[in-house]
C-alpha cells in the first residue's frame, strides 16, 4: 500500500459545513484507502457525523475549533477575528507544522487566500499566488488560472503562473512538456494590451524546460483544448469560470425543457439516454471541483463553497494527487531552472 497521505480539512467551511465535508471525505476515503484526515471544525457538530462514517473516524483526528469563518465574511476581519481560533486556520496551520501534506477548504475564497499568504507563504521567485482550475474540454481537459486569487497582473507574474500552471499539468495529465497559451483578444501577435504582449515576448525568448509555449489562445479555445494550459488574470478568468458555469447550466435547462416539450420527445430521450446520460456526467462541474492555491509554500485546494459530498470528495481527490505525485517539489524545480537560464 502507498505511503499515507495526509489530508487537513476546514470541516466547518461551506455553505453547508460538516454535513458535506464529512461524508465528501468518506467518499475520498473510499478511493483512496491509504489516505489520513485531520479535520477541523466545532467538535460537537462534527463527531456525530464521522461516529455515522466509522471507517473515516478510524482514519481521521478532529481538533476543535471555535470559529467558523463566514461565506460573506471580510477576508480582512476573518484574519483580525478569527485567524488563531477557526477551523480555516487550523487546517492551512496543519500543512505549515508538517502534520499534513495538504489542506482543503469550501469556504470563504478571500479569507482562505488571505489566511494561506500569511501562514504557509509565497514561495521564492512568485509575485502572488493564483487559483488553477481543472476545465473540462472537447479533448479532455485543460488547467485555466488565475480564476480569481487577484485582480490584475504583470508580464513576470503572467509568466510565473505558465509555469506553474504546466507544473500542475504534468502532474495532472501526465505529460513531459505541457502546451501554454496566453488568453487574449486575438493570436496575432500584434493584438492585446502591452502587459500580454510583453508576458508572450518573455516566454517566447526564455527558455523554460518542460513548457512548450503555444501563443495566444482565443476565449473559444478555452473549450476547444487547444492549450493545457491557458494563463490569464485573475478578474477575467473569474468572469470565464462563471461564464462557463452559467452556460452549462442553461444548456441544460435548454435540453429538459426540450425533452419534455411533446410525447415524442421524450420518447427520443428514452431511446438515447445513455447519449445524455454520457453528456450529463461530462458537464457535471462536481467532478471537476476544487482550484489549487499555487506559488504558496504548501499545498492547499479551494472547494465551491455550495457543492455537495461527491464534489468535495473531488476536491480531496484533487489535494490528494498533489501531495502524491509532489507539486511544490515540481515547481520549485521549473521555477530554478528558468531562474538559471534566465541569468546572464
Amino acid at each position: 500500500m502507498p505511503a499515507p497521505v495526509r489530508i487537513s480539512l476546514d470541516a466547518m467551511g461551506g455553505d453547508n459545513g460538516a454535513n458535506v465535508v464529512v461524508p465528501g471525505a468518506a467518499l475520498a476515503l473510499e478511493r483512496h484507502p491509504e489516505m489520513r484526515f485531520l479535520m477541523a471544525g466545532d467538535e460537537a457538530a462534527v463527531r456525530p457525523l464521522l461516529e455515522a462514517h466509522p471507517r473515516l473516524a478510524a482514519a481521521t483526528e478532529l481538533r476543535h475549533a471555535e470559529i467558523t469563518i463566514g461565506m460573506d465574511e471580510k477576508p480582512s476581519q476573518a484574519v483580525r477575528t478569527g485567524r488563531w481560533k477557526s477551523s480555516m486556520w487550523k487546517a492551512i496551520q496543519a500543512v505549515r507544522d508538517g502534520e499534513a501534506d495538504a489542506a482543503v477548504s469550501a469556504g470563504n475564497t478571500g479569507a482562505l487566500m488571505a489566511m494561506s499568504k500569511i501562514c504557509l507563504k509565497t514561495m521564492a521567485h512568485v509575485e502572488r499566488p493564483a487559483i488553477a482550475a481543472i476545465w473540462p474540454t472537447v479533448r479532455g481537459e485543460s488547467i485555466v488560472l488565475d480564476v480569481g486569487a487577484s485582480i490584475g497582473a504583470d508580464a513576470p507574474h503572467l509568466v510565473d503562473m505558465a509555469i506553474m500552471g504546466a507544473a500542475m499539468a504534468r502532474i495532472i495529465f501526465d505529460l513531459p512538456q505541457p502546451t501554454v497559451g496566453l488568453l487574449n483578444v486575438g493570436t496575432e501577435e500584434i493584438k492585446g494590451i502591452e502587459i500580454v504582449r510583453e508576458a508572450n515576448r518573455m516566454l517566447r525568448e526564455t527558455p523554460i524546460p518542460g513548457l512548450a509555449y503555444h501563443g495566444f489562445v482565443e476565449g473559444d479555445d478555452l473549450g476547444r483544448g487547444t492549450v493545457d494550459v491557458v494563463v490569464t488574470e485573475g478578474f477575467t478568468g473569474n468572469i470565464a469560470l462563471k461564464t462557463a458555469e452559467g452556460t452549462a447550466k442553461q444548456i441544460a435547462a435548454y435540453l429538459r425543457a426540450a425533452m419534455n416539450r411533446t410525447w415524442r420527445a421524450r420518447l427520443g430521450y428514452l431511446l438515447a439516454r445513455d447519449a445524455f446520460d454520457a453528456l450529463r456526467d461530462k458537464m457535471d462541474p462536481r467532478k471537476v471541483n476544487g482550484g489549487v492555491f499555487l506559488g504558496l509554500e504548501g499545498v492547499v485546494v479551494k472547494s465551491h463553497g455550495g457543492t455537495d459530498a461527491l464534489g468535495f470528495a473531488s476536491a480531496i481527490d484533487m489535494a490528494y494527487d498533489m501531495a502524491q505525485h509532489q507539486l511544490m517539489r515540481t515547481i520549485r524545480d521549473m521555477l530554478g531552472e528558468t531562474s538559471a537560464d534566465a541569468s546572464p
